[in-house]
Protein backbone atom coordinates (compact mmCIF):
# COMPACT_ATOMS: atom_id res chain seq x y z
CA UNK A 1 0.00 0.00 0.00
CA UNK A 2 1.25 3.45 -0.82
CA UNK A 3 1.33 6.48 1.40
CA UNK A 4 1.39 9.96 -0.05
CA UNK A 5 4.24 12.41 0.35
CA UNK A 6 5.57 15.45 -1.41
CA UNK A 7 7.94 13.45 -3.62
CA UNK A 8 5.03 12.13 -5.68
CA UNK A 9 3.53 15.58 -6.06
CA UNK A 10 6.84 17.20 -7.03
CA UNK A 11 7.53 14.47 -9.57
CA UNK A 12 4.19 14.80 -11.33
CA UNK A 13 3.77 18.55 -11.24
CA UNK A 14 2.14 21.02 -8.88
CA UNK A 15 -1.62 20.50 -8.40
CA UNK A 16 -2.04 18.36 -11.52
CA UNK A 17 -1.63 21.35 -13.84
CA UNK A 18 0.88 21.64 -16.65
CA UNK A 19 1.78 25.19 -17.68
CA UNK A 20 2.74 25.80 -21.32
CA UNK A 21 3.59 29.41 -21.96
CA UNK A 22 0.54 31.46 -21.02
CA UNK A 23 -1.77 28.47 -21.18
CA UNK A 24 -2.73 26.01 -18.45
CA UNK A 25 -3.44 22.38 -19.34
CA UNK A 26 -5.27 20.30 -16.75
CA UNK A 27 -5.22 16.53 -16.76
CA UNK A 28 -8.48 14.95 -17.87
CA UNK A 29 -10.25 12.34 -15.73
CA UNK A 30 -12.94 10.23 -17.43
CA UNK A 31 -15.33 8.93 -14.75
CA UNK A 32 -17.62 5.95 -15.24
CA UNK A 33 -20.46 5.63 -12.72
CA UNK A 34 -23.83 3.97 -13.20
CA UNK A 35 -25.59 6.80 -11.33
CA UNK A 36 -24.81 10.49 -11.08
CA UNK A 37 -26.53 13.82 -10.55
CA UNK A 38 -29.35 14.72 -10.55
CA UNK A 39 -29.93 11.20 -9.19
CA UNK A 40 -29.89 10.43 -5.48
CA UNK A 41 -31.03 6.81 -5.02
CA UNK A 42 -27.67 5.50 -6.22
CA UNK A 43 -26.36 6.47 -2.80
CA UNK A 44 -22.82 7.24 -1.70
CA UNK A 45 -20.97 7.02 -5.04
CA UNK A 46 -23.05 9.91 -6.42
CA UNK A 47 -22.03 12.12 -3.51
CA UNK A 48 -18.44 10.90 -3.53
CA UNK A 49 -18.00 11.76 -7.20
CA UNK A 50 -19.85 15.08 -7.03
CA UNK A 51 -17.79 16.11 -3.98
CA UNK A 52 -14.61 15.08 -5.79
CA UNK A 53 -15.57 17.14 -8.84
CA UNK A 54 -16.51 20.18 -6.75
CA UNK A 55 -13.31 20.13 -4.72
CA UNK A 56 -10.78 19.22 -7.42
CA UNK A 57 -12.26 20.98 -10.46
CA UNK A 58 -9.47 23.57 -10.36
CA UNK A 59 -6.91 20.78 -10.69
CA UNK A 60 -8.53 18.39 -13.18
CA UNK A 61 -11.10 18.38 -15.97
CA UNK A 62 -13.77 15.82 -15.09
CA UNK A 63 -15.88 14.03 -17.69
CA UNK A 64 -18.57 11.72 -16.27
CA UNK A 65 -20.35 8.92 -18.14
CA UNK A 66 -23.56 7.73 -16.49
CA UNK A 67 -27.05 6.38 -17.16
CA UNK A 68 -29.91 8.69 -18.04
CA UNK A 69 -32.04 7.71 -15.04
CA UNK A 70 -31.89 7.16 -11.28
CA UNK A 71 -31.78 3.80 -9.51
CA UNK A 72 -35.10 1.98 -9.96
CA UNK A 73 -36.55 4.48 -12.46
CA UNK A 74 -38.13 3.34 -15.72
CA UNK A 75 -37.93 6.76 -17.32
CA UNK A 76 -35.01 9.17 -17.92
CA UNK A 77 -34.49 12.39 -16.02
CA UNK A 78 -36.73 15.16 -17.45
CA UNK A 79 -35.31 17.69 -19.92
CA UNK A 80 -32.18 15.61 -20.42
CA UNK A 81 -29.87 15.74 -23.44
CA UNK A 82 -28.79 12.14 -24.11
CA UNK A 83 -25.58 11.22 -25.90
CA UNK A 84 -23.93 14.64 -25.68
CA UNK A 85 -21.52 16.19 -23.21
CA UNK A 86 -23.56 18.41 -20.90
CA UNK A 87 -22.18 20.76 -18.27
CA UNK A 88 -23.47 19.68 -14.84
CA UNK A 89 -21.90 21.71 -12.08
CA UNK A 90 -18.14 21.61 -12.67
CA UNK A 91 -18.12 18.42 -14.78
CA UNK A 92 -19.14 17.52 -18.29
CA UNK A 93 -21.56 14.61 -18.22
CA UNK A 94 -22.57 12.14 -20.92
CA UNK A 95 -25.90 10.45 -20.16
CA UNK A 96 -26.55 7.16 -21.94
CA UNK A 97 -29.52 4.77 -21.97
CA UNK A 98 -28.42 1.60 -20.20
CA UNK A 99 -29.26 -0.65 -23.14
CA UNK A 100 -27.06 1.40 -25.50
CA UNK A 101 -23.82 0.64 -23.68
CA UNK A 102 -21.61 -1.70 -25.70
CA UNK A 103 -17.94 -2.29 -26.34
CA UNK A 104 -18.05 -0.29 -29.58
CA UNK A 105 -19.87 2.65 -27.94
CA UNK A 106 -17.38 2.73 -25.06
CA UNK A 107 -14.43 2.42 -27.43
CA UNK A 108 -15.56 5.44 -29.44
CA UNK A 109 -16.34 7.40 -26.29
CA UNK A 110 -12.92 6.74 -24.74
CA UNK A 111 -11.15 7.62 -27.97
CA UNK A 112 -13.12 10.85 -28.26
CA UNK A 113 -12.48 11.90 -24.66
CA UNK A 114 -8.76 10.96 -24.80
CA UNK A 115 -8.45 10.97 -20.98
CA UNK A 116 -5.27 10.97 -18.93
CA UNK A 117 -6.98 8.69 -16.37
CA UNK A 118 -10.10 6.54 -16.36
CA UNK A 119 -11.90 6.39 -13.00
CA UNK A 120 -14.15 3.36 -12.31
CA UNK A 121 -16.49 3.31 -9.33
CA UNK A 122 -17.42 -0.32 -8.87
CA UNK A 123 -15.81 -3.72 -9.30
CA UNK A 124 -18.91 -5.75 -10.16
CA UNK A 125 -20.73 -3.31 -12.48
CA UNK A 126 -20.57 -5.05 -15.86
CA UNK A 127 -21.64 -2.02 -17.91
CA UNK A 128 -19.67 0.76 -16.24
CA UNK A 129 -16.61 -1.21 -15.20
CA UNK A 130 -16.38 -4.45 -17.15
CA UNK A 131 -17.12 -2.92 -20.57
CA UNK A 132 -14.54 -0.08 -20.27
CA UNK A 133 -11.94 -2.60 -19.07
CA UNK A 134 -12.76 -4.94 -21.95
CA UNK A 135 -12.18 -2.03 -24.35
CA UNK A 136 -8.80 -1.44 -22.73
CA UNK A 137 -7.97 -5.15 -22.87
CA UNK A 138 -9.24 -5.93 -26.41
CA UNK A 139 -7.63 -2.90 -28.04
CA UNK A 140 -4.50 -3.01 -25.87
CA UNK A 141 -4.89 0.59 -24.80
CA UNK A 142 -2.11 1.96 -22.58
CA UNK A 143 -4.72 3.69 -20.49
CA UNK A 144 -4.19 4.48 -16.79
CA UNK A 145 -7.15 3.26 -14.71
CA UNK A 146 -8.13 3.94 -11.10
CA UNK A 147 -10.71 1.54 -9.69
CA UNK A 148 -12.60 2.30 -6.47
CA UNK A 149 -14.52 -0.79 -5.26
CA UNK A 150 -16.69 1.38 -2.97
CA UNK A 151 -16.83 -1.17 -0.17
CA UNK A 152 -17.77 -4.10 -2.42
CA UNK A 153 -14.94 -6.23 -1.01
CA UNK A 154 -16.03 -5.98 2.62
CA UNK A 155 -17.00 -9.31 4.14
CA UNK A 156 -20.59 -8.12 4.51
CA UNK A 157 -20.86 -7.11 0.85
CA UNK A 158 -19.15 -10.23 -0.52
CA UNK A 159 -21.55 -12.36 1.52
CA UNK A 160 -24.45 -11.15 -0.64
CA UNK A 161 -24.82 -13.05 -3.97
CA UNK A 162 -21.49 -14.65 -3.13
CA UNK A 163 -21.51 -17.39 -5.81
CA UNK A 164 -21.92 -14.87 -8.62
CA UNK A 165 -19.25 -12.59 -7.15
CA UNK A 166 -16.73 -15.41 -6.66
CA UNK A 167 -17.22 -16.47 -10.29
CA UNK A 168 -16.67 -12.89 -11.46
CA UNK A 169 -13.47 -12.63 -9.40
CA UNK A 170 -12.18 -15.94 -10.74
CA UNK A 171 -12.79 -15.02 -14.39
CA UNK A 172 -11.27 -11.55 -14.06
CA UNK A 173 -8.15 -12.98 -12.43
CA UNK A 174 -7.63 -15.58 -15.11
CA UNK A 175 -7.97 -13.31 -18.14
CA UNK A 176 -5.84 -10.54 -16.61
CA UNK A 177 -8.59 -7.95 -16.94
CA UNK A 178 -7.49 -6.05 -13.83
CA UNK A 179 -3.76 -6.12 -14.43
CA UNK A 180 -1.87 -2.82 -14.16
CA UNK A 181 -4.63 -0.77 -12.61
CA UNK A 182 -4.49 1.44 -9.54
CA UNK A 183 -6.86 0.56 -6.71
CA UNK A 184 -8.33 3.29 -4.51
CA UNK A 185 -9.02 2.34 -0.91
CA UNK A 186 -10.86 4.84 1.24
CA UNK A 187 -9.30 3.50 4.45
CA UNK A 188 -6.71 1.09 5.81
CA UNK A 189 -9.43 -1.51 6.36
CA UNK A 190 -10.65 -1.28 2.77
CA UNK A 191 -7.07 -1.70 1.55
CA UNK A 192 -6.98 -4.99 3.48
CA UNK A 193 -10.32 -6.00 1.92
CA UNK A 194 -8.99 -5.28 -1.58
CA UNK A 195 -5.82 -7.29 -1.04
CA UNK A 196 -7.80 -10.21 0.40
CA UNK A 197 -10.23 -10.21 -2.54
CA UNK A 198 -7.92 -9.76 -5.52
CA UNK A 199 -4.57 -10.85 -4.07
CA UNK A 200 -1.61 -10.66 -6.40
CA UNK A 201 -3.54 -8.57 -8.95
CA UNK A 202 -2.99 -5.52 -6.78
CA UNK A 203 0.78 -5.64 -7.45
CA UNK A 204 1.35 -3.03 -4.71
CA UNK A 205 -0.94 -0.60 -6.55
CA UNK A 206 -3.27 0.23 -3.67
CA UNK A 207 -3.53 3.94 -2.84
CA UNK A 208 -5.35 5.09 0.27
CA UNK A 209 -7.35 8.24 -0.44
CA UNK A 210 -10.37 8.88 1.73
CA UNK A 211 -13.68 9.88 0.14
CA UNK A 212 -14.28 13.61 0.30
CA UNK A 213 -17.15 15.08 2.28
CA UNK A 214 -19.12 18.11 1.12
CA UNK A 215 -17.16 21.32 1.51
CA UNK A 216 -20.01 23.37 2.96
CA UNK A 217 -22.35 22.79 5.87
CA UNK A 218 -26.07 23.46 6.13
CA UNK A 219 -26.82 25.35 9.33
CA UNK A 220 -29.68 23.70 11.18
CA UNK A 221 -31.18 24.22 14.60
CA UNK A 222 -33.77 21.79 15.92
CA UNK A 223 -35.49 21.43 19.30
CA UNK A 224 -34.24 18.47 21.37
CA UNK A 225 -35.36 16.22 22.88
CA UNK A 226 -38.93 15.46 21.78
CA UNK A 227 -41.71 15.16 24.36
CA UNK A 228 -43.20 12.05 22.70
CA UNK A 229 -40.09 9.92 23.19
CA UNK A 230 -36.62 9.55 21.77
CA UNK A 231 -36.64 10.31 18.04
CA UNK A 232 -34.41 7.85 16.20
CA UNK A 233 -33.95 7.85 12.45
CA UNK A 234 -32.67 5.38 9.87
CA UNK A 235 -31.76 6.87 6.50
CA UNK A 236 -30.42 4.70 3.70
CA UNK A 237 -31.45 2.38 0.91
CA UNK A 238 -33.70 -0.34 2.31
CA UNK A 239 -31.66 -3.43 1.48
CA UNK A 240 -29.92 -6.24 3.40
CA UNK A 241 -26.61 -4.36 3.22
CA UNK A 242 -27.98 -1.45 5.24
CA UNK A 243 -29.41 -3.80 7.88
CA UNK A 244 -32.73 -2.16 8.79
CA UNK A 245 -33.98 -5.53 10.05
CA UNK A 246 -31.23 -5.56 12.69
CA UNK A 247 -32.27 -2.08 13.84
CA UNK A 248 -35.84 -3.31 14.28
CA UNK A 249 -34.65 -6.34 16.25
CA UNK A 250 -32.81 -3.95 18.56
CA UNK A 251 -36.01 -1.93 19.06
CA UNK A 252 -37.88 -5.11 20.00
CA UNK A 253 -35.79 -5.10 23.19
CA UNK A 254 -35.98 -1.38 23.97
CA UNK A 255 -38.20 -0.49 26.95
CA UNK A 256 -38.23 3.31 26.66
CA UNK A 257 -40.52 5.31 24.37
CA UNK A 258 -39.13 5.67 20.84
CA UNK A 259 -40.37 7.29 17.64
CA UNK A 260 -38.49 5.50 14.86
CA UNK A 261 -38.39 7.39 11.53
CA UNK A 262 -37.31 5.48 8.43
CA UNK A 263 -36.14 7.37 5.34
CA UNK A 264 -34.92 5.93 2.05
CA UNK A 265 -36.00 4.13 -1.12
CA UNK A 266 -37.30 0.55 -0.96
CA UNK A 267 -34.54 -0.96 -3.08
CA UNK A 268 -35.37 -4.55 -2.07
CA UNK A 269 -39.13 -5.02 -1.78
CA UNK A 270 -38.88 -8.57 -0.42
CA UNK A 271 -36.55 -7.33 2.31
CA UNK A 272 -38.94 -4.47 3.13
CA UNK A 273 -41.79 -6.98 3.59
CA UNK A 274 -39.62 -8.84 6.09
CA UNK A 275 -39.03 -5.56 7.92
CA UNK A 276 -42.75 -4.78 7.89
CA UNK A 277 -43.46 -8.10 9.59
CA UNK A 278 -41.05 -7.17 12.39
CA UNK A 279 -42.55 -3.67 12.64
CA UNK A 280 -45.99 -5.21 13.22
CA UNK A 281 -44.62 -7.13 16.22
CA UNK A 282 -42.94 -4.16 17.96
CA UNK A 283 -44.20 -3.29 21.44
CA UNK A 284 -46.53 -0.35 22.01
CA UNK A 285 -43.72 1.92 23.28
CA UNK A 286 -42.16 1.90 19.79
CA UNK A 287 -43.87 3.83 17.01
CA UNK A 288 -42.55 3.56 13.44
CA UNK A 289 -43.08 5.92 10.51
CA UNK A 290 -41.83 5.29 6.98
CA UNK A 291 -41.19 8.72 5.47
CA UNK A 292 -40.23 7.60 1.97
CA UNK A 293 -37.43 9.03 -0.12
CA UNK A 294 -35.76 12.34 0.55
CA UNK A 295 -34.11 14.56 -2.05
CA UNK A 296 -30.40 14.83 -1.38
CA UNK A 297 -30.62 18.59 -0.89
CA UNK A 298 -33.18 18.01 1.87
CA UNK A 299 -31.46 15.17 3.73
CA UNK A 300 -29.90 17.22 6.54
CA UNK A 301 -33.09 19.21 7.11
CA UNK A 302 -35.23 16.05 7.08
CA UNK A 303 -33.20 13.82 9.38
CA UNK A 304 -31.93 16.68 11.54
CA UNK A 305 -35.18 16.84 13.49
CA UNK A 306 -34.30 13.55 15.18
CA UNK A 307 -32.28 12.87 18.32
CA UNK A 308 -30.21 9.86 17.27
CA UNK A 309 -29.10 8.47 13.90
CA UNK A 310 -29.13 4.65 13.73
CA UNK A 311 -27.44 2.74 10.89
CA UNK A 312 -26.22 -0.79 11.78
CA UNK A 313 -24.78 -1.22 8.28
CA UNK A 314 -23.06 -4.40 7.13
CA UNK A 315 -20.32 -2.24 5.61
CA UNK A 316 -19.51 1.24 4.27
CA UNK A 317 -16.35 2.45 2.61
CA UNK A 318 -17.27 5.97 3.75
CA UNK A 319 -20.92 6.53 4.67
CA UNK A 320 -21.92 10.00 3.50
CA UNK A 321 -25.19 9.86 5.39
CA UNK A 322 -23.21 9.29 8.62
CA UNK A 323 -21.33 12.49 7.88
CA UNK A 324 -24.59 14.29 7.13
CA UNK A 325 -26.14 13.15 10.41
CA UNK A 326 -23.13 14.43 12.33
CA UNK A 327 -23.24 17.65 10.31
CA UNK A 328 -26.85 18.03 11.46
CA UNK A 329 -25.65 17.76 15.05
CA UNK A 330 -26.90 14.26 15.83
CA UNK A 331 -25.05 11.56 17.72
CA UNK A 332 -24.77 8.42 15.57
CA UNK A 333 -25.18 4.76 16.46
CA UNK A 334 -23.59 2.57 13.79
CA UNK A 335 -21.81 -0.73 13.28
CA UNK A 336 -18.03 -1.00 13.46
CA UNK A 337 -17.88 -1.75 9.72
CA UNK A 338 -17.23 1.80 8.55
CA UNK A 339 -14.25 4.20 8.71
CA UNK A 340 -16.01 6.13 11.50
CA UNK A 341 -14.29 4.25 14.30
CA UNK A 342 -13.41 7.07 16.73
CA UNK A 343 -16.93 8.24 17.55
CA UNK A 344 -16.84 7.33 21.25
CA UNK A 345 -13.44 8.97 21.67
CA UNK A 346 -14.83 12.14 20.11
CA UNK A 347 -18.01 11.81 22.25
CA UNK A 348 -20.29 12.02 19.20
CA UNK A 349 -21.55 8.44 18.88
CA UNK A 350 -20.89 4.70 18.98
CA UNK A 351 -19.51 2.12 16.51
CA UNK A 352 -20.55 -1.29 17.84
CA UNK A 353 -19.96 -4.84 16.51
CA UNK A 354 -23.08 -6.44 15.08
CA UNK A 355 -22.67 -9.48 17.33
CA UNK A 356 -23.35 -7.29 20.39
CA UNK A 357 -27.04 -6.50 19.96
CA UNK A 358 -27.52 -5.77 23.68
CA UNK A 359 -24.96 -2.94 23.51
CA UNK A 360 -27.16 -1.19 20.92
CA UNK A 361 -30.11 -1.52 23.28
CA UNK A 362 -28.08 -0.11 26.16
CA UNK A 363 -27.01 2.92 24.13
CA UNK A 364 -30.61 3.75 23.19
CA UNK A 365 -31.62 3.51 26.85
CA UNK A 366 -28.70 5.81 27.74
CA UNK A 367 -29.55 8.46 25.14
CA UNK A 368 -33.23 8.38 26.09
CA UNK A 369 -32.16 9.62 29.54
CA UNK A 370 -30.24 12.64 28.27
CA UNK A 371 -31.48 16.10 29.09
CA UNK A 372 -31.47 19.24 26.95
CA UNK A 373 -27.99 20.30 28.12
CA UNK A 374 -26.47 16.97 27.12
CA UNK A 375 -28.10 17.09 23.68
CA UNK A 376 -26.82 20.66 23.19
CA UNK A 377 -23.28 19.59 24.11
CA UNK A 378 -23.32 16.62 21.73
CA UNK A 379 -24.91 18.76 19.01
CA UNK A 380 -21.94 21.14 19.08
CA UNK A 381 -19.40 18.32 19.24
CA UNK A 382 -20.97 16.46 16.31
CA UNK A 383 -21.02 19.53 14.07
CA UNK A 384 -17.42 20.39 14.91
CA UNK A 385 -16.34 16.80 14.31
CA UNK A 386 -18.06 16.71 10.89
CA UNK A 387 -16.50 20.01 9.82
CA UNK A 388 -13.04 18.89 10.91
CA UNK A 389 -13.43 15.74 8.82
CA UNK A 390 -14.66 17.72 5.79
CA UNK A 391 -11.82 20.21 5.98
CA UNK A 392 -9.06 17.68 6.58
CA UNK A 393 -6.29 18.73 4.13
CA UNK A 394 -4.69 15.28 3.93
CA UNK A 395 -7.80 13.77 2.34
CA UNK A 396 -7.88 16.42 -0.41
CA UNK A 397 -4.14 16.06 -0.97
CA UNK A 398 -4.38 12.26 -1.19
CA UNK A 399 -7.15 12.37 -3.79
CA UNK A 400 -5.20 14.87 -5.87
CA UNK A 401 -2.07 12.74 -5.79
CA UNK A 402 -4.06 9.57 -6.55
CA UNK A 403 -4.92 10.83 -10.03
CA UNK A 404 -1.53 12.42 -10.60
CA UNK A 405 0.29 9.21 -9.72
CA UNK A 406 -2.08 7.10 -11.83
CA UNK A 407 -1.65 9.35 -14.87
CA UNK A 408 2.13 8.96 -14.64
CA UNK A 409 2.20 5.16 -14.42
CA UNK A 410 4.24 3.25 -16.98
CA UNK A 411 3.13 0.04 -18.64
Amino acid sequence: MRRFDGSVLNHTGHRGILSVGAYVIKKKVLVFSRYYLPGSRGGGPIRTISNLVNRLCNDFDFYVVSTDRDLGDYFPYPNLVVGQWTLVGSARVMYLPGDSISISVMRDLIREAAPDVVYLNSFFDWRFTLVPLLVRWIYNLKLPVVLAPRGEFSLGALGLKKVRKRLFLWVSRNIGLYNNIVWQASSESEAIDIRRAVGRLTDQRIFIARNLAAATSIETEFPRPGSSGLRICFYSRISPMKNLQFALEVLLRVRTRVCFNIYGPKEDCAYWKKCEKTISSLPSNISVTYNGEVRHDDVVRSIGGNDLFFLPTCGENFGHVIFEALDAGMPVLISDRTPWVDLEEAKVGWAIPLDNLQKYVDVIHEVSGWGADKFADVNGRAKAYARARAEEPNALFANRVLFLAASEQRF
